[in-house]
């Protein structure tokens, strides 16, 4: 949806309604700088200080993120996804980890009886490129390609509360996720590309069963991963809040 010029009279609240809508529709996505405020005025034929009044509400909500020398970013697609992130923010990493646990198996399950093959298609070319990103050593692309993944899986399930509930989650995982790759575990550990295979699987053969399995067995190596980081002292503080 490109940017429109306003004209009607509450111009604050047409202009927090637009970006809202970009932000929603993923035109400006979780992660990215939103365009600079003089490039703003531009599109939207609107005053510096309405730029700036809209961007400061949506920051109060948690929508966007302010950075020093930098720019603006988005930080959640909504006001729940901001809600989320400031919960998780309180919570440990296993605790996390917990929480997409069971919204990962309900996925993996449901995307077993529901999916098409188009959504199959998806699943094999978002398993190749969380290999590729591996193999390139990035790691930002890494856990990129890993959150696509397990998104696809949440689509594929047919479930739109899931997928909202399971997007505004993962916005909120990366740093767990870091947690987990950069543990004093084997590569393959990190990795987990026969864990992640398994689940595709199983989603191709419909086996509801083999896929919830295969899902749980997956996270059960990365709740293990965090323990082994908190219990080297590499990990972060917060991996350690959570016991079971």
């Amino acid at each position: 949806m490109p940017l429109r010029s306003t004209a009607r009279t509450n111009l604050v609240d047409l202009v927090i309604e637009q970006m809202e809508s970009l932000i929603a529709d993923g035109e400006w996505e979780v992660g990215t700088k939103i365009p600079a405020e003089p490039v703003l005025v531009e599109r939207l034929s609107v005053g510096r200080n309405t730029v700036r009044e809209a961007v400061r509400a949506l920051v109060h909500t948690g929508l966007l993120e302010p950075r020093q020398g930098d720019g603006t970013y988005v930080r959640a697609r909504s006001g729940f996804g901001a809600a989320v992130q400031r919960r998780l923010r309180r919570a440990g990493d296993l605790e996390t980890f917990e929480v997409r646990a069971s919204l990962e198996r309900d996925a993996a399950r449901h995307a077993a009886l529901r999916r098409t093959d188009e959504d199959l298609a998806a699943l094999r070319a978002a398993l190749a490129e969380r290999a590729r990103a591996w193999q390139s050593g990035d790691l930002t692309a890494f856990v990129d390609a890993d959150l696509h993944f397990h998104r696809t899986i949440a689509a594929a399930a047919h479930n739109s509360v899931l997928a909202e509930l399971y997007a505004h989650l993962s916005d909120a995982l990366r740093a767990t996720l870091r947690s987990v790759i950069g543990a004093p575990v084997p590569d393959s550990v990190r990795n987990q590309y026969e864990a992640h295979e398994a689940i595709v699987d199983a989603i191709e053969a419909r086996d509801a069963d083999a896929a919830e399995r295969a899902a749980l067995a997956h996270l059960a190596e990365g709740m293990a991963a965090l323990r082994a980081g908190a219990e080297d002292g590499d990990g972060p503080d917060r991996a350690t809040a959570v016991q079971e």
